[in-house]
């Protein structure tokens, strides 16, 4: 038994030593720092209720009321405002736009300039992209280049109007996006 026990000793010592040092994995995106880790940047509750509270004020001074959805780089919820007199539709197409600037913001600047390339319009078919839609009104947050979530707003009279809400809502934190 005490041989059995210094053969099994001798052997977990050695084994190591004889061991070849594994290659590093490729990896997409690339990994940053020595520890494996990303470092990103996220969008506070503070300020995405801040940008939907501007984004409603904003669209009042226009004339119009809006459903104003702020979502995070991930598509999750983060902040949702439903001003008085905005039909049902609007809660869900708020924040279909804001996830449409969210997914398509490294092809283009909006959901606006997205319909645009497509040629669509509020009752065009949907793209095969779940939850993206083609008409204006969405768009992404950025910080330092690097999207940190998207603004989308249904409501005002046309997807441009929306889009400006959207848009003045992010203008109110533009200091803090530097």
């Amino acid at each position: 038994m005490r041989n059995t026990v210094l053969i099994l000793a001798a052997a977990l010592t050695v084994t190591p030593a004889l061991a070849q040092p594994l290659p590093a994995p490729a990896s997409y995106p690339p990994v940053t720092g020595t520890s494996g880790v990303i470092s990103t940047h996220a969008l506070s509750i503070e300020m995405a209720d801040k940008i939907a509270h501007s984004a409603v004020d904003s669209c009042r001074k226009m004339g119009f009321r809006t459903t104003i959805t702020v979502l995070d780089n991930s598509g999750a919820l983060k902040s949702f405002l439903r001003d008085d007199g905005t039909g049902p539709h609007t809660i869900s197409l708020s924040r279909d736009k804001a996830y449409t600037a969210i997914t398509l913001a490294n092809r283009f600047a909006t959901s606006g300039t997205f319909a645009t390339a497509r040629n669509s319009t509020l009752g065009s078919p949907k793209t095969n992209i779940e939850g993206v839609v083609g008409v204006a009104g969405g768009v992404p947050i950025k910080y330092r280049g690097q999207v940190i979530g998207g603004v989308g707003s249904s409501g005002a009279v046309g997807g441009d109007k929306d889009e400006l809400c959207s848009q003045a809502g992010i203008d109110a934190v533009a200091d803090q996006l530097k």
